[in-house]
């Protein structure tokens, strides 16, 4: 009778095993990540790219505020910030001109590519078989803040991008706050290049850095131009009259001396009051998360009663 159970046992254990095992919970499948990039093409990735090449700073300082700056394996050559970035390999980008061939060579799952390239750019890197997300320049804030919770869903890193858009949220509606009672708004003239100097560079009336004078309390010279980047005339300063001058090209060497020395420029009233400011142009030509900080500056120098 010992005999008869003998065979039966082996299969009565393989059955609670198997019962157990069907009683843990399966882990739930990971679903593609499918969104629709700024050239209306929708990009599909199996799973949060790990090994990303950025090609324009934007990128690249969304990428690390999203704590997914391990995942960046290689960049344009004018990312610069943070100062980790700087150790990543350079892909090229001056004069718009990429090292394509070196892109591909760094195997990335994701090339996160922006405004600064071609659409036909785009098309090459696909043809060399990557995946190709083009996160398009935001046209305001909340442009911005949209790209910051892109790239947290291309990269796995959803809640990172989300608490990272409400705390910058949060000093935006400081900024406002302390604006909200101020009547006196001062006209700006923001200086991008000035190698001509009887007919600068300046930001237009469409801009991101306009809207960021706006908001930061201020009127832009920019508002009167027709166009999103242009060359004002001296005439139409002199007569537009601003009562501040932000050197956007201050990076360059641009100083308030040299301004004040400009033929015709000592007629100015900024240039009379002594309100003549070198500025971060990064702050506000980079539509990423540090354009909180450029609102800030901004305010503080428009508004120093205010923002002590």
């Amino acid at each position: 009778m010992k005999n008869i159970f003998r065979p039966i046992v082996p299969v009565i254990i393989l059955s609670l095993i198997l019962a157990a095992c069907s009683s843990i919970p399966k882990p739930p499948a990971i679903s593609p990540i499918i969104l629709t990039d700024g050239l209306g093409r929708k990009v599909t990735l199996d799973s949060p790219a790990q090994k990303i090449v950025s090609l324009a700073p934007s990128n690249t300082e969304i990428l690390f505020a999203i704590k997914a700056g391990a995942q960046v394996i290689g960049r344009d050559e004018f990312s610069d910030y943070p100062s980790e970035a700087k150790k990543l390999p350079s892909v090229g980008g001056s004069m718009g001109n990429y090292d394509m061939e070196k892109i591909a060579s760094l195997k990335p799952d994701l090339v996160l590519a922006s405004s600064l390239n071609t659409p036909e750019q785009v098309q090459t890197l696909e043809q060399l078989g990557l995946i190709v997300f083009y996160l398009a320049n935001p046209v305001d804030i909340n442009g911005m803040y949209t790209n910051l919770q892109i790239a947290g869903k291309l990269t796995g890193h959803d809640q990172d991008s989300s608490a990272l858009v409400e705390s910058l949220k949060t000093r935006m509606d400081v900024v406002t706050a302390r604006l909200i009672n101020v009547t006196e708004k001062p006209l700006v003239y923001y200086e991008l290049d000035a190698t001509d100097a009887a007919r600068p560079w300046t930001p237009g009336p469409n801009t991101l850095l306009t809207q960021m004078i706006r908001l930061a309390g201020g009127r832009s010279i920019g508002d009167s131009l027709s166009s999103d980047y242009a060359q004002i005339s001296l005439e139409t300063l002199l007569t537009q009259n601003p009562d501040i001058i932000l050197l956007g090209d201050a990076a360059y060497g641009t100083t308030a001396e040299q301004v004040a020395s400009r033929a015709g420029w000592g007629d100015l009233k900024a240039v009379k009051d002594n309100q003549i400011f070198s500025f971060d142009d990064n702050l506000v030509s980079r539509p990423g998360p540090r354009l909180l900080e450029g609102l800030e500056a901004l305010a503080k120098i428009l508004h120093p009663e205010i923002f002590k």
